[in-house]
């Protein structure tokens, strides 16, 4: 992956309704949803929806597929890990089988924010 295409994706992933709507359909991979489940699941109007469904397609995040009248959406996981590995190839100083050893930070991070001052910072 080219810089461009991973500024264009994280650009796309901004918006925190697209972020959730890409979430979402990564964890309904492989088959997808059509975009009034997707609309129902968030609870969001279809018409709203439509304009960030476009936005994370641009972006190759989404793949499309008819399906008479609906349109099938899609996470694009290879896309995603294509991503991944951008972001990661150049770890532990080009050595990314040294990262094997370094722990995940997801539950360090997901610890940090979920502190009450974390909780204040983020109302305020």
């Amino acid at each position: 992956m080219k810089q461009p295409a991973a500024i264009r994706i994280f650009e796309s992933l901004a918006s925190e309704l697209r972020l959730e709507v890409f979430r979402l359909l990564v964890q309904r991979a492989p088959q997808g949803m059509v975009a009034g489940e997707i609309a129902a699941a968030l609870e969001i109007p279809p018409a709203n929806l439509s304009f960030h469904l476009k936005a994370l397609t641009q972006a190759h995040l989404l793949t499309v597929t008819p399906e008479g009248r609906f349109q099938r959406y899609r996470a694009d996981i290879a896309v995603m890990l294509d991503l991944i590995s951008y972001l990661t190839a150049e770890c532990c100083s080009g050595r990314p089988e040294q990262c094997m050893t370094v722990p995940t930070a997801a539950p360090c991070a997901e610890a940090r924010l979920s502190t009450p001052a974390a909780k204040k910072k983020a109302a305020s």
